[in-house]
């Protein structure tokens, strides 16, 4: 991307970030509106396990006090079109800071979308930006307050139907295995082959490996083993109190056996001793059997205050494997070979917004 120039609207001045770090999280984790996915870490995430650079931007008022940040990837392809976010592959992401700052980046943004020309602006909100940018209805999540002690989740949170489910894979002997960069190796072998179950080309696991690395104290993993192998696995972040479980999968071969009922309550279990008051199963669409799926733990729907731009004539939004002009695409990938799938699936998911 081009250099900023600096901006001024009202007194404040938007300009590139050239701070500490320190400086930009420090603000993250004060607003309300800031997530795990805002931190500065993302940056280096995204560039060593992408190849995608981070364009920082700051808004900061007449003392030179940061007050607002944006953290924007451009993600391009002849094949899949030019888009301009934040942030891409995850949940959230959009302005954060003081409400004036927040609108004040949005507008910047969709004034760079257009300078830039890309074909669609999206700010992934975790609350609603102010000013008029259109916010789409396309997703939403599930959220699960969680109490102080597990075994009131288990007794006055879950439904028994869902106990039950849950105590399937204990019987037949899977275990729940909590950790970080250890659990590596087995949740990418599964999550690889979800995403050619499902017809979506895998991320690379470079980009997981670099969330490991750049990320430590945020990732929290989980696998299910059955008799020495990984059956299901999820990866999240645990952040300020609150936990989104970012990635899932499970084998459809022990799907019988619910390990993934296992793994979400593994997981909850785990963020509740480690004192979160809020589980998030992470963004779906709604009505979908992932979306019923989340429902059944008893949490709330959130709808996700997305907000897009496109220039006139190029409205829509990102790719999106529900579409019906990409179902020949999804039900070739399911066919082919998973070692193909693990060597092409990258090269073609860091196109994707």
């Amino acid at each position: 991307m081009t250099q900023l120039s600096p901006e001024t609207s009202s007194s404040l001045t938007i300009q590139a970030f050239e701070g500490d770090p320190g400086e930009w999280d420090a603000l993250v984790r004060e607003a309300p509106e800031g997530t795990v996915f805002h931190l500065y870490a993302w940056n280096e995430v995204l560039q060593a396990g992408l190849g995608h650079k981070t364009r920082q931007v700051a808004a900061r008022d007449p003392d030179g006090s940061l007050v607002g940040v944006l953290p924007l990837v451009r993600v391009r392809s002849l094949l899949f079109g030019d888009y301009l976010m934040s942030m891409p592959f995850l949940n959230y992401g959009g302005p954060v800071g003081l409400p004036e700052a927040r609108r004040l980046l949005g507008d910047w943004a969709v004034e760079e979308a257009r300078r830039l020309g890309v074909d669609v602006l999206e700010l992934r909100n975790s609350m609603p930006l102010p000013g008029d940018l259109e916010t789409t209805d396309r997703r939403i999540t599930v959220k699960l307050s969680l109490p102080d002690d597990p075994k009131v989740l288990w007794e006055d949170v879950l439904r028994s139907k869902v106990r039950s489910q849950v105590r399937r894979p204990m019987k037949e002997g899977m275990e729940a295995r909590i950790g970080g960069g250890e659990l590596l190796d087995d949740f990418y072998e599964i999550f690889a082959i979800t995403m050619r179950s499902l017809g979506t080309p895998v991320l690379p696991k470079a980009f997981f490996e670099a969330i490991f690395e750049h990320l430590p104290d945020e990732v929290l993993a989980c696998t299910v083993q059955h008799e020495g192998q990984a059956v299901a696995a999820g990866l999240g972040f645990l952040y300020q109190g609150q936990y989104e479980i970012t990635w899932a999968g499970a084998l459809r071969e022990h799907s019988r056996l619910a390990p993934n009922m296992l793994l979400y309550w593994s997981l909850m279990e785990a963020c509740v001793e480690r004192g979160a008051a809020v589980f998030d199963f992470g963004r779906c669409s709604p009505g979908s059997g992932t979306h019923r799926f989340k429902k059944q733990w008893g949490g709330e729907d959130h709808p996700l205050p997305w907000n897009q731009w496109s220039p006139p004539g190029k409205e829509g939004g990102p790719p999106d494997p529900d579409d019906p002009k990409y179902r020949m695409a999804v039900a070739l990938w399911t066919r082919l070979p998973l070692p193909v799938t693990r060597i092409v699936g990258p090269r073609i998911s860091r196109l994707l917004p």
